[in-house]
């Protein structure tokens, strides 16, 4: 059975947009990360890409779950990523948006899977350990 790698929402949202920048290396990682890996999302991710679309059914038709496996975030993630989301905070952090980042990196943390991004600077200091496919 192939492992899962998370897909962050950046990297699905890149594809989506035909970003001129990032686009085509988000294509091009995805398509090759499937011989070797179940590609997954988890809620917060879904729930990130889905600002794009109006119905579901639209967003299911561009994630499906026959590629995308869908994976439950466990609460130790949820825990980690407060408790990462506070020291940001201690730190000086002054977004209030970032929280979806470290609930994604704690999961893939938790779960000791590699995520795919291109927002590596965040994931590498709250997440030393997790080990990222970016550009």
């Amino acid at each position: 059975m192939k492992p899962p790698v998370l897909v962050d929402s950046n990297v699905l949202l890149d594809i989506i947009t035909a970003d001129p920048i990032w686009g085509n290396w988000a294509s091009d990682t995805l398509i090759q990360l499937l011989d070797e890996y179940k590609l997954a999302i988890n809620p917060v991710i879904y729930a990130e890409v889905s600002i794009r679309f109006s119905t579901i059914e639209e967003l299911e038709e561009t994630i499906p779950a026959n590629y995308f496996e869908r994976l439950p975030v466990p609460y130790e993630a949820a825990f980690l990523a407060g408790k990462c989301y506070m020291q940001y905070k201690e730190r000086g952090g002054i977004k209030a948006s970032v929280l979806p980042d470290f609930l994604i990196g704690a999961h893939a943390s938790v779960l000791n899977i590699r995520l795919v991004t291109r927002d590596i600077s965040r994931y590498k200091t709250y997440f030393p350990k997790l080990e990222l496919i970016a550009p």
